[in-house]
C-alpha cells in the first residue's frame, strides 16, 4: 500500500531536510511535486486541494521561515496534515453496550465482506477476548452462506445457519435472538452486495439496519478503487448513517488514493485495513503511523505489535539461550525463523515498516519477494533429518533430490545454503556479544525516526 506515493514524497522529503535555507519559490515547487504525487495517487481532487492550501498556509508563515531547521519543519507539517486528513487517531469499535453488541457491514459485492467478517470476528475473539457470532443475510450471491460457514469454523466463532429462501430481515432478527440465547458478545451482520449503488439495495439494507439497530455500521469498500471508494462511500452514509470504514486489499493498492480520501469525504474513520487474504489479515488503522510509512519514516510502532502477537516468544527464547551456549543454528532453526516471518505477513510486509525504505530504488525492493522464503521452506522440509543437521554434507546427487523434492532449481538450493551460511555467521556473532553492539547501532537511528525526526 502506497509504494508509489510513499516513493515520490520520501525522495521529495529527503531533498528537503538538509536544506538550511528555504524560500518561498523552493516551498511552492516542493508543493507542487506533493501535488502531483496525491494526484497520481488517485486522491479526490478537493482533498488534494484542500491538503496542499493547509500545508501552504503554515508553511509560508513563520513555522517554517523562522526555523532554523526549515526542511525538517516543512517535513514535519507535511506529516501532520497526512494525520489530520486520515483521521488523526485509531478509532477502535465502540462496543460499549450491552451485548450483543451488533455491528453490521455494508458495501458492494466484491470488495470482500464476507471475508472482512471473519477477520473482524477472529481479531474481536483473540484481540478483545470477545464471544463472536456470525451470519450472512446474502441470500442472493451462490455460497456465500457456505463460505462464512467455513471461514467461522476457521476462527473458531458461533455461526448462525440461514437460508437463500430466507428474508435478510428475518435472518438478521433470528440471529440477534440467538445471539442472546448464547450469551455472545457480539453479532457480526454479513450483508448482502451489489454491482453498483441501487435503490433496492439501499432500501433492503436500511430494513436490515432498522431490524437489528446496529452499535456499529462499516462500510467495507476496496481501496484498489481510489477515490471512486470514497464516492461510493459518501452513497451508503447518506442513506444508513455509517459509523467507520474498512479498506480491503490494501496489499494489491499501490497508490492509497481512498486512504487519503475516504476520511475527508465521509467524515467517517477508517477503523481497519485488510492486508491480505488470510484470516488474520485485518490491521487497526492508525494515521499516524501511516502518514510516517507514506513520508519514508518506517512504521516501528506496528513492527513491533507484529512482533509481539505472532512470534512465538518460547521459540525466541530457547533460540536466544541455544545460541548464547554456542550450539549453532541450524536449518531446522533458519527454517522456524522464515515460518514466523510468514506469519508477519511476509517479507514484503516488514521492510514496508523499516525506517527510510521509501528510498531504496524500485529495482531492489522488487528483489524483496515472499515466494523466496517459500521456496526456502520447501527446500528444508525436503531434506533428510541428517542433511538439515549437517548441510555440508549435500553435494551433488542430493541437490538434485532436494530440487525435485521441492519443486526448485539446484540454484535456488545453491542460493539458500548461501543464505544460510551467513545467518549462521551472523547468529555467531551475536553469541559473542553481537546483538549488543547491533542493539547500539539501531539505537543511533532513534533520532532519524518520528517523533525525534522531526527536531
Amino acid at each position: 500500500m502506497f509504494d508509489n506515493l510513499t516513493q515520490r514524497l520520501s525522495q521529495t522529503m529527503q531533498k528537503l531536510r538538509g536544506k538550511g535555507r528555504l524560500t518561498e519559490d523552493g516551498i511552492r515547487e516542493t508543493l507542487r511535486e506533493v501535488r502531483i504525487a496525491l494526484l497520481e495517487a488517485d486522491v479526490a481532487l478537493p482533498v488534494v486541494q484542500s491538503f496542499i492550501g493547509q500545508v501552504r498556509e503554515r508553511a509560508l508563515g513563520q513555522e517554517v521561515i523562522g526555523s532554523l531547521q526549515p526542511g525538517q519543519a516543512l517535513v514535519k507539517i507535511v506529516h501532520d496534515e497526512l494525520v489530520q486528513v486520515m483521521g488523526e487517531e485509531n478509532e477502535a469499535l465502540d462496543l460499549r453496550a450491552s451485548p450483543p453488541v451488533v455491528v453490521l457491514l455494508a458495501g458492494l459485492q466484491g470488495s470482500g465482506k464476507t471475508t472482512t467478517t471473519a477477520k473482524l470476528a477472529r481479531h474481536l475473539k483473540e484481540q478483545a477476548k470477545k464471544k463472536v457470532m456470525v451470519v450472512s443475510c446474502d441470500v442472493y450471491r451462490p455460497a456465500a452462506i457456505e463460505q462464512l460457514k467455513t471461514l467461522a469454523g476457521q476462527v473458531d466463532v458461533l455461526f448462525q445457519p440461514s437460508s437463500s429462501s430466507d428474508r435478510p430481515v428475518d435472518i438478521a432478527r433470528q440471529a440477534l435472538d440467538a445471539a442472546r440465547r448464547q450469551f455472545a458478545d457480539v453479532l457480526l451482520v454479513d450483508t448482502a452486495g451489489r454491482l453498483h449503488v441501487d435503490a433496492a439495495m439501499m432500501e433492503e439494507i436500511q430494513q436490515l439496519h432498522a431490524a437489528v439497530q446496529p452499535h456499529e455500521t462499516l462500510f467495507v469498500v476496496d481501496s484498489m478503487t481510489g477515490q471512486d471508494a470514497a464516492n461510493t462511500a459518501r452513497a451508503f452514509n447518506e442513506a444508513l448513517a455509517l459509523t467507520g470504514v474498512i479498506l480491503t486489499k490494501t496489499d494489491g493498492d499501490a497508490r492509497g488514493g481512498a486512504a487519503l480520501s475516504v476520511r475527508q469525504v465521509t467524515g467517517k474513520p477508517i477503523k481497519f485495513v485488510g492486508t491480505g487474504e488470510k484470516t488474520e489479515a485485518l490491521q487497526p488503522f492508525h494515521p499516524e503511523r501511516i502518514a510516517s510509512r507514506i513520508l519514508g519514516m518506517g512504521d516501528v510502532l506496528s513492527l513491533v505489535e507484529d512482533v509481539q502477537r505472532h512470534v512465538d516468544q518460547e521459540k525466541a527464547e530457547k533460540l536466544a539461550r541455544k545460541i548464547k551456549q554456542g550450539k549453532g543454528f541450524s536449518l531446522d532453526d533458519f527454517r522456524s525463523q522464515l515460518e514466523q516471518m510468514q506469519t508477519m505477513g511476509g517479507l514484503g510486509n516488514l521492510v514496508d515498516k523499516l525506517p527510510g525504505m521509501g528510498e531504496l530504488p524500485e529495482q531492489v525492493k522488487n528483489r524483496v519477494n515472499d515466494k523466496q522464503t517459500l521456496h526456502m521452506v520447501a527446500i528444508i522440509n525436503s531434506m533428510t533429518r541428517q542433511e538439515r543437521r549437517f548441510p555440508d554434507i549435500i553435494r551433488g546427487s542430493r541437490k538434485k533430490r532436494i530440487a525435485a523434492g521441492s519443486g526448485t532449481k539446484i540454484q535456488d538450493i545453491n542460493r539458500m545454503l548461501k543464505q544460510f551460511s551467513q545467518m549462521q555467521r551472523m547468529m555467531k556473532k551475536f553469541g559473542k556479544g553481537g546483538m549488543k553492539q547491533m542493539m547500539r547501532k539501531m539505537g543511533g537511528l532513534q533520532g532519524r525516526m518520528p517523533p525525534g525526526g522531526f527536531s
